[in-house]
């Protein structure tokens, strides 16, 4: 499994680096070889060569300083989407493959504009931050997903969402819906980091991810793992927030 982790120095917003950790040791306990790779801004490389693009989340500054790189990669991009590369967007990588992202001056930073959605600044410097619970159903496979926020912006327009809010706020104050998924991205305003707390969604990921050379692998093909601690966290968080799992 090889993975493109863009931008890993300046997007990386309340330890998104764990998500590839997390990647990473569940594919070595299967003997999965796990191949990841830095790309920062100038740095040259084809990302149709990879199975995954993963994008973490930061703020405005760093969000306008990739931006001129990341749109000067905006064919490659669609050209590895098309070939079956999956990509995992978390919060600013999220809102950068819209149309727009607004800061929280105003100002517009354009997206790559792969999907109708954009993201507009919050009223008067609010912001939607807590703990959240989502249901998402991925490929057939219903599952809640938990995690935490922290942002102003409010991405509006969403025609595929992860999944519907269970807790907390979601894309937007009054959304009721949080993230997108369309098959061949998935983006979320869930850190926490997103991968440990749900190790579901990371085996998804790395289903999806392996499909590209093998389009006959099924996620039950994935070995069995051990999930006792990360169970424990996902029903101490189900326990405080009075939610049953």
């Amino acid at each position: 499994m090889k993975v493109a982790w863009m931008y890993h120095d300046i997007m990386d917003l309340y330890g998104d680096k764990g998500n590839m950790m997390v990647l990473k040791k569940r594919c070595e306990d299967r003997g999965i070889d796990f191949i990841l790779h830095t790309i920062g801004i100038g740095q040259e490389a084809d990302l149709s060569d990879y199975d995954l693009i993963f994008l973490g989340g930061g703020a405005d500054k760093e969000q306008m300083s990739l931006i001129p790189d990341l749109l000067s990669r905006k064919e490659n991009i669609q050209k590895a989407m098309d070939e079956n590369t999956f990509v995992l967007l978390i919060c600013g990588g999220y809102q950068l493959f819209g149309k727009y992202y607004e800061a929280a001056d105003h100002s517009k930073i354009p997206g790559l504009g792969f999907y109708s959605y954009y993201t507009d600044t919050g009223k008067e410097g609010s912001r939607c931050i807590g703990n959240v619970v989502i249901e998402a159903v991925l490929d057939g496979r219903k599952t809640k997903i938990v995690g935490f926020e922290n942002h102003g912006g409010q991405t509006l327009g969403v025609e595929h969402p992860l999944g519907a809010v269970i807790k907390g706020y979601g894309n937007s104050f009054d959304a009721g819906q949080e993230g997108f998924y369309d098959g061949k991205i998935l983006g979320t305003y869930l850190h926490g980091p997103l991968l440990p707390k749900n190790p579901e969604v990371a085996d998804f990921v790395i289903y999806k991810a392996l499909k590209k050379r093998d389009p006959d692998f099924r996620f039950e093909d994935l070995a069995p793992l051990s999930d006792h601690w990360e169970n424990l966290a996902r029903e101490a968080i189900f326990k405080k927030l009075e939610i049953q799992e």
